[in-house]
C-alpha cells in the first residue's frame, strides 16, 4: 500500500505544485511554472530584497560553518570542543 500512496505523490505532486497556465503569463521567465497561482514580483524592489536576504543567509552559514570547524578557543573545557571531539 505504501508503494502505491508514494506512486500517486510521486506523479500527482508536480501537477498539484505548478500553476495553471493562464496564471503563469504575467510572471517573469524565470519564475514561470514554479508556483501555484502567485501574485509575482510587484516591482523590483521585490529582487532587491531577495537579493539581499539570501547573501545574509549565505554569509550566515559560512561563518557558522567556519566558527563550527575551526573555533578560536583552545580551552578543552568549551563547549565547542565537546561538540567536535566527544571523549
Amino acid at each position: 500500500m505504501k508503494k502505491y500512496l508514494l506512486t500517486f505523490f510521486m506523479l500527482a505532486l508536480p501537477r498539484l505544485v505548478l500553476a495553471c497556465k493562464e496564471c503563469t503569463t504575467g510572471l517573469p521567465r524565470g519564475l514561470r511554472g514554479e508556483m501555484q497561482h502567485p501574485s509575482g514580483p510587484d516591482s523590483n524592489w521585490d529582487y532587491l530584497i531577495v537579493g539581499i536576504t539570501v547573501v545574509i543567509v549565505l554569509l550566515t552559514m559560512f561563518y557558522s560553518v567556519k566558527w563550527l570547524l575551526n573555533p578560536g578557543e583552545k580551552e578543552s573545557t568549551h563547549i565547542k570542543s565537546l561538540i567536535l571531539i566527544p571523549e
